[in-house]
């Protein structure tokens, strides 16, 4: 029987695998299940769920109520959409210039340089966004420098309001996330080889074209993989939001956080959380459709 178990290489991959396919099944598949059961379901006056079936839930989150249109979830979906595009595009056009000038540094330097990167994920999540109100709130850090500043130059100065708006919600994101773009790309431009740009140069090719038929296309495998980083946790993040908005800038993760604690309705937080779901996919595989994983790219 040993032998046999030996020479069968798909029972041998079965068993390996099983261990995680039960951890998936039993953590992500069953719970994933549950809150599609729920969804469909109601609450009673002590915020139980009532096992039925109901598209009320999905039909409020459209804005349709019996008083007639409310768009209040619907903005609040836009609003959470937008804001991990912003903060996307943003973390893209800061990282890629500091993953680049890591990738080129000497190679004695490259470790040093990753690890002051990745210092700050050494801190609680939570802490760094605190670290935040100091910098932003109106007696902070940064309106004190521009106080500084501006008494130096002789002219009025007005603390500017920046806790507490969407503004704040979108710097803690980008400051969040920022290292989960940086690494990918800086794995991508490391693996490209040294005498591609020799043969570029050879041909007489400007350092502006090199970096867009060369080094662009090639890294985009860095930036596929970091934006899907970067764009799926910041769609459903609720602390950012929380902590720099004040509870006044609402996300959908904000939504189902309250729902499920606060309302004591979990079959609208469940709804809520089928649509987050959904959405993320849509864009995702558009996303990863249009330009692959960067596979294509880097063939061509």
């Amino acid at each position: 029987m040993i032998q046999k178990f030996r020479e069968n290489k798909s029972l041998q991959g079965t068993l390996l695998i099983a261990p995680t396919l039960l951890w998936m099944f039993g953590l992500l598949i069953i719970p994933l299940i549950l809150t599609v059961i729920i969804s469909f379901g109601r609450r009673d006056a002590d915020g139980n769920v009532i096992y039925t079936f109901t598209l009320n839930n999905y039909l409020r989150l459209a804005g349709v109520s019996p008083d007639g249109f409310d768009p209040l979830y619907l903005q609040i979906l836009w609003r959470s959409v937008t804001l991990a595009f912003q903060t996307t595009a943003l973390v893209i056009l800061l990282a890629y210039p500091l993953a680049y000038f890591v990738a080129r540094a000497p190679a004695r330097n490259r470790n040093t340089l990753l690890f002051l990167i990745l210092v700050p994920l050494w801190t609680n999540f939570v802490i760094r966004v605190y670290a935040w109100i100091m910098i932003l709130r109106t007696q902070g850090v940064l309106n004190g420098v521009l106080g500084w500043a501006a008494a130096l130059l002789h002219v009025p100065f007005q603390p500017l309001e920046m806790l507490y708006t969407p503004g704040a919600v979108l710097v803690g994101m980008v400051y969040e996330f920022l290292p989960f773009m940086i690494l990918p790309i800086y794995t991508s431009l490391e693996k490209i080889d040294g005498s591609l740009f020799e043969a570029a140069a050879d041909l007489g090719a400007r350092a502006r074209h090199t970096f867009m038929r060369v080094t662009l296309p090639l890294s985009m495998p860095g930036v596929v993989a970091g934006t899907i980083l970067v764009f799926i946790p910041v769609m459903g993040t609720f602390i950012v939001s929380d902590i720099l908005g004040g509870r006044q800038v609402i996300l959908v993760g904000n939504l189902i956080q309250r729902q499920f604690l606060d309302a004591r309705d979990p079959a609208f937080g469940s709804a809520a959380s089928i649509i987050l779901m959904v959405l993320t996919l849509i864009v995702t595989i558009f996303y990863t459709r249009k330009f692959g994983f960067g596979e294509e790219i880097a063939a061509a």
